[in-house]
């Protein structure tokens, strides 16, 4: 059984859509593969799951399975769990997640588990996306930028996951512009070389890259599917 915690260095770098393409290339591969987003904050859609990337991960990995399984605990406001908690006078329970997760696993082969924000990012006051991977006992794969500043973004990325044990599978740098400056010519190869973390993937610039269907192709080139599952 296969099971890797998506989690990235900031918010909106890319995990649902990277999350969603890995599950859509698996599933094409007859992989049995299943998603879950512990948490999830925002707007509650009209229609459909109440997370939008719910949505989208269920929709790309073909998953029947219910919504209190995928998304056990959904906060509708658009800002971190924690300060939802608090706006919203709701607690924190974590032990939901771990019975929904082994749901899933039963169904199951493979789990991508997203996660919400950076690894940082508070679930109560003192539990974070850290601990929470560190007591699902998942591997994690980190998506970064290539941009100025995602050095220091991932240094602390891996450093967190170092200093909780948590394994760390690789890295997939997406949005990579081979036509951008040194900074960005040089990201994938300097993370390697500080972190020696495997660079699972380089993903390219694409306009359109939240189209799981566009993004297919690139994730299936650039990625070695196969050693996720062997």
């Amino acid at each position: 059984m296969k099971s890797y915690f998506i989690t990235a260095t900031d918010t909106g770098v890319g995990k649902t859509t990277i999350t969603s393409t890995l599950a859509a290339c698996l599933q094409k591969l007859g992989v049995n593969v299943g998603v879950m987003k512990p948490i999830a904050t925002g707007i509650v859609q009209k229609t459909g799951f109440k997370s939008a990337d719910v949505s989208i991960l269920c929709h790309a990995a073909k998953v029947h399975d219910s919504e209190d399984e995928v998304n056990p605990i959904f906060l509708p406001l658009p800002v971190s769990p924690y300060d939802a908690s608090k706006a919203l006078n709701l607690k924190f329970d974590k032990k939901i997640i771990f019975e929904q997760f082994k749901k899933l696993q039963n169904k199951h082969d493979v789990m991508l588990v997203e996660g919400i924000g950076g690894i940082l990012t508070p679930l109560s006051r003192d539990y974070f996306v850290a601990d929470l991977i560190k007591e699902m006992g998942l591997e994690t794969i980190i998506i970064t930028r290539p941009t100025l500043g995602t050095l220091n973004h991932t240094m602390m990325t891996v450093n967190t996951c170092r200093d909780r044990k948590i394994l760390i599978a690789g890295i997939i740098v997406n949005n990579y512009d081979e036509n951008g400056g040194p900074a960005e010519k040089n990201a994938p190869s300097t993370i390697y070389e500080i972190t020696g973390i495997p660079i699972l993937g380089v993903l390219p610039f694409v306009r359109d890259y939240e189209n799981i269907t566009t993004m297919i192709p690139h994730v299936e080139k650039n990625i070695d599917l196969k050693s996720l599952i062997s």
